[in-house]
C-alpha cells in the first residue's frame, strides 16, 4: 500500500535544520516523503539541493511567513489542497504558525482527509507577548487544534497551555525534547582541535571568541549584544575578544552600520551564512543567545553539546536548559548592561571555574539529543501509519523534569 506523507513549512531551509531525522525515519517506514514550501525563503540560501538528495518530493508553493499575506496564503492553501488530493497524502506534518494554519485547513478540507501532526515551535502567545499576538494565535491555535491529531510542542510553557485545547477524537499531546539535538556533530573538540582552528581564524592566546549563530531578525536581537560590547569599552572594562555573528537576514546592512556607528569593527565580525558552524562554535569560549522569543533555541543547545556556556536572554525556551552561573547567565532580552556585565564576570573566572562549567554545559545538553526525540516520533508515526506504537508522550515529559531538579 502507497504511504505518503506531506510536510508543510514556510521557510526551505526548515527540513535541512530541523527535519532531517524525521525524513530518514519516515522513509524507514516505508513512506514516500514530500515536502511543501516557499523555496524563496530565505533569499539567500539554496535548500533545493540538500532536499532532493534526501530523497525527498519538493512542491514550491506561495506560502508566506506573515498570516497577513491573504493573497499569498490563499494561494498557497489552494496549492495544498490539491497537492493532498494528488499524491494521496495519508499523513500531513505541519511546522511554523502560518504552517500550521494552512496545513490543518487544507487536510480538513480534502476529500481525503489525512491525519495531521503539528509540531508548535513556540507559539506566539507566549507570557509577555504583544497583545495583538494573543488576539490573533491564541484564538486560533485553540480552534484549529480540533483538526489536530497530534499536537507536539517543545517547551513547558506551551505545554500547560495547550493541555487546555482540545484536540480531535482520539488526538493527543506531546512534549518533545526540541527537533533533536545532533551530539555527532556538535560535540567537544580536544585541546589540540581548539588550538589548530583557534590558530585559523587568526585568534591570539588569551583573547575571547564570542559568537552569536540566528539569522538577522529583530527577534534574534544582535544589536542588544552590540550595546554591551559598546558599554564595555565605554567603561575600559571590555577583555581582549573578537564577536562572530554567524548568520545572514535582512538586518544584515543595519546591523553593519549599527557595527561602524558604535566603533565596533575591530572587534565584530558578521561572518554571513555559515555551513560550518560547529568548527567555529567549537573554537568560541562564550555563545550569545539574546533573542527575544524563542520556542526552545537550538543554537542555545549546540553551544552547550560543545561544552561552550552562553549568556543567553531569559525567555520560556532557554529556561528549559540554562542553569545561571553554571552553564552560562540569564539576562533580560532588553538589558544591554545585563548581557555586559555577565560578559565581564566570565571573563573573570579562573580555569577550574570555567572547565566545571564546560562539564556541566555537556550535561545540561544530554536529553535534548536526537536519539530521544527521534524514539517518540518514530512512535508517533507508527500509531498514525495504523502500526502498533506504546504511547511515550507522558513518561518523557516526567524524566526531562527530572533533569531540571
Amino acid at each position: 500500500m502507497e504511504k505518503n506523507i506531506l510536510i508543510v513549512t514556510t521557510t526551505s531551509d526548515f527540513l535541512g535544520k530541523f527535519e532531517q531525522d524525521n525524513v530518514r525515519t519516515l522513509q524507514s517506514l516505508g513512506y514516500e516523503v514530500h515536502y511543501a514550501t516557499n523555496i524563496h525563503e530565505p533569499a539567500y540560501h539554496d535548500s533545493t539541493p540538500l532536499i532532493r538528495s534526501l530523497g525527498v518530493h519538493l512542491h514550491p508553493i506561495a506560502i508566506a511567513r506573515s498570516p497577513y499575506q491573504l493573497r499569498a496564503n490563499l494561494t498557497a492553501l489552494r496549492q495544498l489542497i490539491h497537492l493532498i488530493d494528488r499524491h494521496h497524502i495519508a499523513l500531513l506534518h505541519c511546522h511554523t504558525p502560518v504552517g500550521g494554519i494552512l496545513g490543518r485547513l487544507a487536510a480538513r478540507l480534502s476529500p481525503h482527509r489525512p491525519r495531521v501532526i503539528y509540531t508548535a515551535h513556540g507559539f506566539h502567545f507566549y507570557h509577555g507577548a504583544p497583545l495583538i499576538a494573543h488576539l490573533l494565535y491564541y484564538p486560533a491555535e485553540r480552534l484549529l487544534a480540533r483538526l489536530t491529531d497530534v499536537l507536539i510542542v517543545i517547551n513547558e510553557e506551551d505545554y500547560r497551555a495547550a493541555r487546555h485545547f482540545i484536540l480531535k477524537k482520539g488526538g493527543s499531546l506531546y512534549k518533545l525534547p526540541g527537533a533533536g539535538l545532533n551530539t555527532n556533530r556538535f560535540h567537544p573538540f580536544t585541546a589540540q582541535q581548539r588550538r589548530f582552528y583557534r590558530s585559523k581564524l587568526g585568534l591570539r592566546p588569551g583573547q575571547l571568541l564570542l559568537v552569536s549563530a540566528g539569522e538577522l531578525t529583530a527577534n534574534k536581537n544582535h544589536e542588544t549584544i552590540l550595546r554591551a560590547l559598546a558599554l564595555l569599552c565605554r567603561q575600559n572594562r571590555c577583555p581582549p575578544l573578537r564577536y562572530f555573528i554567524l548568520g545572514d537576514g535582512f538586518l544584515k546592512a543595519h546591523l553593519a552600520q549599527q557595527i561602524q556607528t558604535l566603533k565596533l569593527t575591530d572587534m565584530v565580525t558578521l561572518y554571513g551564512y555559515c555551513h560550518h558552524v560547529p568548527l567555529i562554535l567549537g573554537c568560541a569560549d562564550l555563545s550569545l543567545f539574546p533573542s527575544h522569543r524563542e520556542g526552545l533555541g537550538m543554537a542555545a543547545l549546540e553551544s552547550l553539546a560543545m561544552g561552550v556556556p552562553v549568556i543567553a536572554a531569559d525567555n520560556r525556551g532557554t529556561r528549559e536548559y540554562m542553569v545561571p552561573r553554571k552553564t552560562g547567565y540569564l539576562c533580560r532580552s532588553d538589558d544591554p548592561a545585563a548581557f555586559a556585565d555577565a560578559i565581564a564576570a566570565f571573563a573573570r573566572l579562573a580555569g577550574p571555574e570555567r572547565r566545571a562549567m564546560k562539564h556541566a554545559c555537556i550535561n545540561a545538553a544530554k536529553p535534548f539529543e536526537t536519539r530521544y526525540s527521534s524514539a517518540i516520533m518514530k512512535r508517533i508515526y507508527q500509531s498514525l501509519g495504523g502500526e502498533h506504537a506504546i504511547p511515550y508522550h507522558q513518561h518523557h515529559h516526567e524524566r526531562l523534569q527530572s533533569t531540571k531538579s
